[in-house]
């Protein structure tokens, strides 16, 4: 395969193993980066967006106890102060994401990498 695989993965979460399962079901063996320890910076978040195509808000997941805490139901805020603010409360980013090549997707459901590998 000539592109790497990256998984960013949180170990607790079902939707997470469940894609790395499928991933290594299609005898794809992925870098895996655990985002809670090893949270993605401002760059690689908008880089990662990029490939996703959304916008900083669709990658937030709003039911965590975090959202609103964090901020991040104020719908006035830019962008870059979403990103800022995923950056601080990793926990808030959607996960899986699943990037190959020049490709990504969100892992929910986990069946989403296939359009990918």
């Amino acid at each position: 395969m000539p592109n790497k695989a990256i998984i960013y993965h949180n170990p607790r979460c079902s939707k997470s193993r469940a894609t790395l399962q499928l991933l290594r079901e299609n005898n794809i063996e992925p870098k895996i980066i655990e985002y809670l320890i090893d949270t993605p910076d401002k760059n690689t978040l908008e880089k990662i967006l990029k490939l996703l195509q959304l916008e900083p808000r669709d990658l937030i997941r709003k039911n965590e106890d975090d959202y609103k805490p964090s901020g991040l139901n104020n719908l006035s805020l830019s962008d870059a102060e979403v990103i800022e603010t995923l950056v601080k409360f990793p926990k808030l980013i959607e996960r899986p994401i699943v990037l190959v090549g020049e490709k990504a997707v969100i892992g929910r459901p986990p069946e989403n990498v296939l359009e990918i590998i």
